[in-house]
């Protein structure tokens, strides 16, 4: 039988809890490890869309990136959005596990599958785990040839399929060394720079990251939270599909990201 306990267990395997941010909140957070599963769905982040597919759809466990919950909560109830969404999982007995950053840091994980589908050589970690100092936070390459910042944001907008990201930087400058880390990164650019890199790929940054990017003569390349990691959630439900034959395993389907251009 099936339970969420083993799909927990291959799971801190995938993406040890020790690759996790300081600050994050990893593992099993919601449910009974004891608990039977047949049905998984995985999802970036648990909203009152992907709670109500995974209710509708039956399924056992929710594999999201995001933490659910995130922070310490003080109290649980349906005056609160989260609160909702928790009472809701559980009356449904939904178990919930979130890999985070562990995910993002892994072996196979987010950002090296970013490094990956750019098409990189000599891919290292931007910082180094200590037990294992071929993984750890982010990443670094180097593309094959000669190859300008334009190029680069043209070769994610077809690895992600995007219609457009948004670039910081002369798209005809020549790039030597890419940075990657996926999300919401901006604090990792100064081991972008430390690590040689004249292009820092991530998904959001606030306008005075832009600001001091440009200032260090550092293209930076936009691709959208959402975007810079939805592409590996539907991924992960394939990892765990063929790992648990036995299980129905599927990305959200509900989920969107909330940002729209006009």
């Amino acid at each position: 039988m099936l339970t969420v306990s083993a799909i927990a267990s291959f799971l801190e395997d995938f993406a040890p809890r020790r690759l996790a941010a300081e600050w994050d909140n990893v593992g099993l957070l919601v449910g009974d490890s004891r608990r039977s599963v047949q049905r998984v769905m995985t999802c970036l982040t648990v909203t009152p869309q992907s709670v109500a597919e995974a209710i509708a759809e039956k399924a056992e466990l929710i594999v999201t990136h995001h933490p659910f919950p995130f922070r310490e909560l003080k109290r649980v109830t349906t005056d609160m959005s989260d609160g909702r969404m928790l009472l809701d999982l559980i009356g449904a007995g939904i178990a919930a596990y979130s890999p985070h950053t562990a995910f993002d840091s892994a072996r196979s994980g987010i950002n090296q599958r970013l490094a990956e589908g750019l098409g990189l050589n000599d891919i290292g970690p931007l910082v180094s785990d200590s037990v294992e100092p071929k993984l750890g936070t982010g990443r670094y390459g180097f593309p094959e040839g000669s190859a300008t910042l334009g190029q680069i944001a043209t070769r994610l907008k077809d690895f992600l399929d995007l219609s457009g990201v948004h670039l910081v930087g002369d798209a005809q400058t020549p790039v030597r060394a890419v940075a990657i880390a996926c999300g919401s990164a901006g604090v990792l650019l100064d081991a972008a720079q430390r690590a040689g890199c004249d292009c820092f790929v991530t998904g959001e940054a606030r306008f005075h990251t832009c600001l001091t990017a440009e200032a260090l003569g550092i293209g930076l390349i936009l691709a959208g939270h959402f975007a810079s990691e939805r592409f590996a959630v539907e991924r992960l439900a394939e990892v765990l599909a063929a790992k648990f034959p036995s299980a129905n395993v599927w990305p959200c389907r509900a989920e969107h990201d909330p940002l729209q251009w006009l």
